[in-house]
């Protein structure tokens, strides 16, 4: 193998692959990362798998010769991202014996770091071609955003650490819980460019957050009006997409088992109802907060009709207290309840809609706060039993 690339494009690429490598492998051939150089093509090809979580990305090289290795990914990391701007060549045609030495040469110095056969390294899972469904970028990244927050940190929980997601014909829906809290996402296709949805057959399949933790960064410079592909298989998802350099693509696992029926969660009715400005209630929860954290993450909520006000507390003992005011438009009867704060925080952040609408029914039944326009969102949270 010999290749010519930009030290950025290295950079950036091992950077990327190398959030898909174990700090505790099952192998130790997964604490490298496969190189592959691609003569025809003038490409570059690498791959980071831990066996649940695969990253491949590639970008442009002038190659001259072919070839693939699996290199050590934190040293090769390591030297790289210290290498200054421009040309690299990396070249391990110079052998030791038997051993693989690749030579990594900048303009300022030469570095070899030793690799290892890549015959042992596994190959990332395909899925049959007749799976593949086009999403929108855009409508993936605004499930994603407003259901990743209310996943389980549990592992004990396995399905509730993932996302629930279904395809259906006219639209996406992306749900996840933790049990005291549930967050459910509507993403539209045709919202893109006001085109018929290009969504080919029904699916439902249940992600790791962590996952789908990793597609989101790595989709966050992704034109919002261009697809992303997912192929569906045996225990196996994969999302691939074209990038200006070449294409990328992240391999997970699906999660076993029947994700709980979430619907059954949300009432349907409410008798009070409150529409507030979602900056403001931010800044105000993110000062009371202050306090809130002190004392069990704990915010009292007064709902008042007579004053079309929300007020916030907290009440810290031998700490301190705290207070807010806030204008709201209220009806229904006056409600005293209180939630943990940093759930709140959590799922308003997460909306982008100047004002919010939050129901209620009784001081300890789920109550929702979901945006005025904008992506069409249900974030159920529990509410916290006041104490006299």
């Amino acid at each position: 193998m010999k290749l010519v690339c930009q030290q950025a494009d290295l950079n950036s690429s091992l950077s990327l692959v190398s959030r898909a490598v174990p700090s505790k492998p099952s192998q130790p051939i997964l604490t490298n990362i496969k190189l592959e150089a691609n003569i025809k093509l003038q490409q570059v090809r690498l791959t980071g798998f831990d066996t649940s979580l695969g990253i491949q990305t590639s970008f442009a090289a002038v190659v001259s010769a072919d070839g693939i290795i699996a290199l050590p990914a934190k040293l090769l990391n390591d030297i790289v991202s210290r290498l200054p701007s421009g040309d690299i060549t990396l070249d391990d045609t110079a052998r030791n014996g038997d051993s693989l030495m690749m030579t990594v040469q900048s303009a300022t110095g030469q570095y070899q770091v030793r690799g290892l056969s890549a015959e042992d390294f596994p190959e990332l899972p395909t899925s049959a071609e007749n799976e593949v469904q086009q999403l929108p970028t855009i409508a993936l990244m605004d499930g994603l955003r407003g259901a990743l927050i209310a996943c389980s940190q549990d592992e004990t929980k396995q399905i509730l650490t993932g996302v629930n997601f279904k395809v259906e014909a006219e639209k996406l829906e992306f749900a996840a819980t933790d049990g005291h809290r549930l967050s459910v996402v509507e993403a539209y296709p045709e919202n893109v460019d006001g085109a018929e949805p290009e969504l080919v057959k029904s699916l439902e399949l249940t992600v790791p957050a962590r996952a789908l933790r990793e597609l989101e960064k790595m989709l966050a410079s992704k034109p919002a009006t261009e697809k992303v592909g997912l192929h569906l298989g045996a225990g196996q998802v994969v999302f691939e997409w074209e990038t200006s350099q070449g294409q990328q693509q992240l391999t997970t696992r699906t999660l076993d088992g029947k994700y709980p029926d979430y619907r059954m969660l949300i009432p349907q009715r409410f008798d009070k109802q409150v529409t507030i400005d979602r900056r403001q209630l931010v800044s105000a929860l993110e000062r009371i907060a202050v306090l809130a954290d002190q004392h069990n993450n704990l915010v009292k909520f007064t709902i008042s009709n007579s004053e079309q006000s929300v007020y916030l507390s907290v009440e810290a003992q031998d700490i301190g207290s705290g207070k807010e005011s806030l204008p709201a438009q209220v009806s229904g009867e006056d409600l005293e309840i209180a939630f943990n704060v940093r759930y709140l925080l959590d799922g308003l952040k997460t909306i982008s809609t100047q004002e919010i609408s939050i129901s209620l029914n009784g001081v300890l039944e789920q109550v929702i706060f979901s945006p005025l326009g904008g992506v069409k969102m249900i974030y159920l949270v529990m509410p916290v039993q006041l104490r006299s």
